[in-house]
């Protein structure tokens, strides 16, 4: 069984969700590599972002995670690495 993949669309429903969206931001434009400040989320946003992440993907992020992902496109690189299902040998 394969594990669903996280995307930039994922992201961006989560943290319109969690946090909301700041009104000069368009997270419909280029995101991937606009540092998460930037586009008005800081650390209790990445936090609630994380959780939420947490909660739908079934993954353990730890705090490292959420604070050394400073784009959307480390984070949803980072989730992706622990949705990653194990190879059988």
């Amino acid at each position: 069984m394969s594990a669903r993949e996280f995307t930039v669309d994922d992201l961006k429903r989560i943290l319109r969700e969690g946090a909301g969206a700041d009104e000069g931001v368009d997270l419909d434009g280029e995101i991937l590599d606009t540092d998460f400040e930037s586009l008005g989320y800081e650390s209790l946003a990445m936090l609630e972002t994380g959780s939420r992440i947490e909660r739908e993907f079934g993954v353990m992020l730890d705090d490292d995670t959420l604070t050394d992902a400073r784009t959307p496109r480390a984070l949803i690189d980072a989730v992706n690495g622990v949705l990653v299902p194990s190879v059988a040998l």
